[in-house]
């Protein structure tokens, strides 16, 4: 029987953005501030992914076991440390966090079963690799308020209240909505980015944030005048919104998680998207 186990670990470290080849106007154009020297710092937290068969004694792996490797193999080496020192790795391509993660995978993937790392910077910037050569996943926390009310127009208050309770309130009621977005990439072989961060944040910023932050959705966005402003309706919106935004980043959106309160989210995928974009442009062929 076949079961996913995790294990949690953290350092701290210090790390730089800065490339010798570049001149100081070129690195900070590309880097902004992080290419301060000596470097700035994060509080990492790591997520160890690994798959096997139960042995006889209930277990995947003693986590006994996970934990002493992991702290062999990467988190003595790095807490502390400056990262672009830390590993020769680090050297070649910059310790950004999908990099990071990606070179964690390769030090553990000898000694454990390993389907994933996940490496957080902050809480609000996370990234994923489950060792797909430079392949990564990078995703971007945010945040914005905003009222709706759930009701379809052509129903009377008594029939939409059937269906959706009490946000069928005539005056609507109002989400703090925290917002994840992941795009996937392959990693520059030099900057160890999948994208420009920065030019990721302002994408979601410039196309979710701005437009819906202290709205009544229903009212204020176009879209939702004919669309009930579900959670799983604004993230498919969102979904839809931010295709080519992030397409001109270079970069492939993967997912869109939209959490409405602490009881409720919901999350879609890109592939989604894409799917029915290629069966709208299929040329239909005449019945013989």
């Amino acid at each position: 029987m076949k079961c996913i186990i995790n294990r949690r670990a953290q350092f701290s470290a210090s790390h730089r953005y800065w490339l010798p080849e570049l001149s100081e106007a070129e690195n900070a154009q590309r880097f902004g501030a992080c290419v301060r020297a000596p470097g700035h710092g994060h509080n990492y937290v790591l997520y160890v992914s690994m798959e096997g068969d139960l042995d006889e004694y209930g277990m995947v792996l003693n986590l006994s076991d996970v934990k002493q490797v992991i702290k062999r193999e990467v988190t003595s080496q790095l807490d502390f440390s400056y990262l672009n020192d830390a590993w020769a790795e680090f050297q070649q391509t910059l310790p950004t966090t999908e990099n990071i993660a990606r070179v964690i995978w390769q030090r553990l993937a000898p000694h454990l079963p390993l389907i994933r790392i996940q490496l957080f910077e902050h809480p609000e910037l996370w990234a994923e690799y489950e060792g797909n050569n430079m392949e990564a996943y990078l995703t971007i926390s945010t945040h914005f308020s905003a009222a709706h009310r759930l009701a379809l127009p052509q129903l009377t208050l008594e029939q939409n209240s059937e269906i959706y309770g009490k946000c069928a309130r005539i005056n609507g009621h109002g989400h703090n909505y925290h917002l994840e977005v992941t795009i996937k990439g392959e990693m520059d072989s030099r900057t160890g980015m999948i994208a420009d961060l920065v030019a990721f944040q302002k994408a979601v910023d410039d196309y979710v944030v701005e437009p819906f932050d202290h709205t009544f959705l229903n009212k204020d966005i176009p879209y939702f005048e004919k669309v009930v402003p579900t959670a799983e309706n604004i993230a498919i919106y969102i979904r839809d919104l931010l295709q080519q935004p992030i397409r001109e980043i270079g970069a492939q959106l993967h997912k869109v998680k939209l959490i409405e309160s602490p009881n409720n989210s919901c999350e879609v995928y890109a592939t989604e998207f894409v799917e029915r974009q290629a069966l709208a442009q299929r040329p239909v062929l005449a019945e013989v």
